[in-house]
């Protein structure tokens, strides 16, 4: 229904790209293997932009792929990323990287979004490769990052310097939640070279201070805007995500046993978002579609969608990651 040759170079698609990366590593179930396999090859045959951290998350894939086989071509695909990111995405004055790249449009601006979307292809980059320059950008980024976004209740903000206006302290889930989720993954890379990286384990565990708060005790889930309960609506893949977060740092003992209620109130939470349709297929529900920064009302007017790319990616990686735990 959904082959791999027709999925466009994009974030969303990048996050089940990735899923199946983590998928694949835990099964060993090739069809997983090949069918990103085919995602990648595709766009190496008719070509692929790397300009802006949306187009970014692909790369994951293909750096599994070169580790896997050493081909030339996936090679190719992880030096164009790290090229554009250390020399051609525009930088804020504070040297973080621009959400939207090389695009003249606006100033440089920080989004939360960013520090999953690049990150992940500098955290595994420095992990398979060996790369401790790629492992320093991306400390460095993310001491930028919180610099900006996070503020004293620990929770971040959704962009820094971006040209339309915010209302204070509204705190997007989603967003949080790919903090959570590519923090811990750089941390555990850190731990497995016998090293830590002390900034950032403070900043993440103020941040899970406030999730934890922040998590619906009836349902496991979070509230799309995280200090709103009650507001708007309960959203799948921001919860997918903290699970992800929470139970990475868990299992590599950066977060004690204290989180793992909230794991697993969140993992029933998520599974109750899994329906079937008529043919009996799983659908992931309740996510929200793509959400660009603004105001409340903004974020409001955002609808929930089914089976959205990287909600589906998000629930993956979650099951994976908690499973076995």
């Amino acid at each position: 229904e959904h082959p791999a040759e027709s999925l466009p170079w994009d974030w969303g698609e990048g996050t089940v790209m990735l899923s199946l990366v983590e998928l694949y590593r835990v099964t060993q179930h090739a069809p997983y293997r090949d069918y990103y396999r085919r995602y990648i090859d595709r766009h190496i045959e008719r070509g692929y932009e790397i300009t802006t951290s949306d187009r970014c998350p692909p790369v994951t894939a293909a750096l599994a792929l070169h580790e896997e086989t050493c081909a030339a071509a996936y090679g190719k695909v992880v030096d164009d990323a790290l090229r554009y990111l250390y020399e051609g995405a525009r930088r804020t004055d504070e040297g973080g990287i621009n959400h939207l790249g090389v695009s003249p449009l606006f100033e440089p601006s920080l989004w939360i979004d960013s520090l999953f979307m690049f990150g992940n292809v500098l955290i595994r980059a420095g992990e398979r490769a060996d790369d401790a320059r790629a492992l320093g950008e991306f400390s460095n980024q993310f001491e930028i990052f919180a610099s900006a976004l996070q503020d004293e209740p620990g929770l971040f903000r959704h962009a820094h310097n971006w040209a339309t206006p915010q209302d204070p302290g509204v705190y997007w889930a989603r967003g949080n939640a790919w903090v959570t989720a590519a923090g811990y993954e750089y941390l555990r890379v850190r731990a497995a070279r016998g090293e830590r990286d002390e900034a950032v384990a403070a900043s993440l565990e103020r941040q899970v201070a406030a999730i934890l708060g922040a998590q619906d005790p009836e349902t496991g889930l979070w509230w799309t805007i995280m200090n709103r309960p009650g507001e708007i609506y309960l959203e799948t893949s921001a919860t997918a995500l903290f699970a992800v977060g929470l139970a990475r740092g868990l299992r590599h003992g950066f977060l004690d046993a204290s989180v793992r209620p909230a794991i697993e109130r969140a993992v029933a939470g998520v599974r109750s978002r899994i329906e079937e349709d008529a043919s009996g297929r799983p659908v992931v529900t309740g996510i929200s579609g793509p959400t660009t920064v603004g105001r409340l009302d903004d974020y409001a007017e955002v609808e929930l969608g089914d089976d959205i790319s990287y909600g589906v990616g998000a629930v993956v990686l979650a099951l994976v990651e908690t499973s076995g735990l």
